[in-house]
């Protein structure tokens, strides 16, 4: 069996690389062409040229390499037909991944995977049906989206969401990182203002207004602040004007596996968290840690987004359970004087939002088997069926 693969970012890697193994579990022999990162490669891939070369986000980083990455669009396509691969899966980057399967389609007749549903349910659903165009077959990482990829007429297996397989922290290792920080049984609050320097820029000021008005009700309250490697020194630059300076967790200098058990650490040992929009809602719910959702983007963001939103909430820990549980204060709602009781109620009393959390982690697929194995099942089936 041969496989051809795309991913594009760090994040697709650790999908291709679960599905890779999950391939050779269930297959045996397979061999693989395409484009990965290190974790890819590690399971057999010799990348067609650097993954890094489509790590680019924004149309401001892209129209200056848009002759290169068109360059590389046709390459690919090019590789993926001349492997004679029996499939192609391409793995979320959709600017770059739909590009080549629509080439790739438009040529022959190579089956077309895509892992990681566009999230159609929340804006513009008909990228559905453009994309059934190239793709025969989605996998789907929250269990809500099949129905909506099967109406435009592809085959969607939901193979649950890698979250459920990254380990959490054990009890010794969360009472290892209050000691490490002098916590103790004080109460801890996560702030987490995002991974880019845009959103940090943005979002810390008003953080830490949040935590200046919890600690005029709970001077105990201690602050610890996990930063993405690339935005660390803004956020020690930025919290260090906060009344009451936090504890930051740089991953910068120290052993990867040692920075993400210490992130891991501190979001177990939290008492309620305080982020950012996005997928980090997802490792909060994983490690049980109740959590307010804050956001804001400028004027002109916010009115193009809220008039193509087809949904009233933004937390994923919400919509898999058709809940709202979380709190979101988003847009013109991100005010300091309402964030700070909500986090302040979550202290005295979280147990609606814990419910949620392991309902969130029981439908993504806790306790079955690992989304890369489902994964790597579903593409079989396909093939087959």
């Amino acid at each position: 069996m041969r496989v051809f693969l795309i991913a594009g970012e760090a994040s697709g890697d650790r999908l291709g690389a679960a599905l890779m193994a999950g391939l050779h579990t269930l297959a045996g022999s397979v061999e693989f062409d395409g484009i990965g990162g290190p974790l890819m490669q590690a399971e057999g891939l010799t990348s067609l040229f650097p993954m890094d070369e489509l790590s680019v986000m924004g149309i401001a980083e892209v129209l200056p390499r848009y002759r290169h990455l068109l360059k590389r669009m046709h390459q690919t396509a090019k590789a993926a037909l001349a492997s004679r691969a029996d499939v192609m899966v391409t793995i979320d980057s959709p600017d770059f991944c739909l590009r080549v399967a629509r080439e790739v389609k438009a040529a022959g007749g190579l089956r077309c995977v895509h892992y990681v549903a566009p999230s159609v349910w929340a804006w513009r659903p008909g990228r559905a049906a453009k994309m059934a165009r190239a793709i025969d077959q989605v996998l789907a990482l929250l269990p809500f989206e099949p129905p909506f990829m099967e109406a435009a007429g592809m085959r969607c297996d939901f193979v649950g969401h890698p979250v459920v397989a990254e380990p959490v922290a054990s009890p010794h290792e969360v009472a290892q990182v209050r000691a490490r920080h002098r916590v103790g049984d004080r109460p801890l609050l996560l702030a987490l203002p995002g991974s880019r320097r845009g959103e940090v820029s943005r979002l810390t000021p008003a953080f830490g207004e949040v935590v200046a008005r919890m600690t005029r009700a709970r001077p105990e309250l201690q602050v610890v602040v996990p930063a993405a490697g690339p935005v660390a020194g803004l956020v020690r630059d930025m919290t260090a004007q906060w009344r009451h300076p936090p504890v930051i967790l740089d991953p910068n200098g120290i052993d990867p596996a040692a920075a993400l058990a210490e992130k891991r650490a501190a979001f177990g040992a939290a008492d309620v968290a305080l982020a950012a929009s996005g997928t980090v809602s997802l490792e909060l719910a994983a490690s049980g840690t109740p959590m307010v959702i804050a956001y804001d983007m400028n004027w002109i963001s916010w009115q193009i987004m809220s008039r193509m939103a087809l949904i009233d909430t933004v937390t994923l820990v919400n919509l898999v359970t058709d809940t709202r549980a979380v709190p979101e204060f988003l847009g013109p709602d991100f005010k300091p004087e309402a964030i700070a009781p909500a986090l302040l109620a979550l202290l005295d009393d979280a147990g609606a939002q814990h419910a949620a959390m392991a309902l969130t982690m029981e439908l993504l697929g806790r306790g079955q088997a690992e989304p890369g194995l489902r994964a790597a099942r579903a593409v079989l089936e396909g093939l087959s069926g």
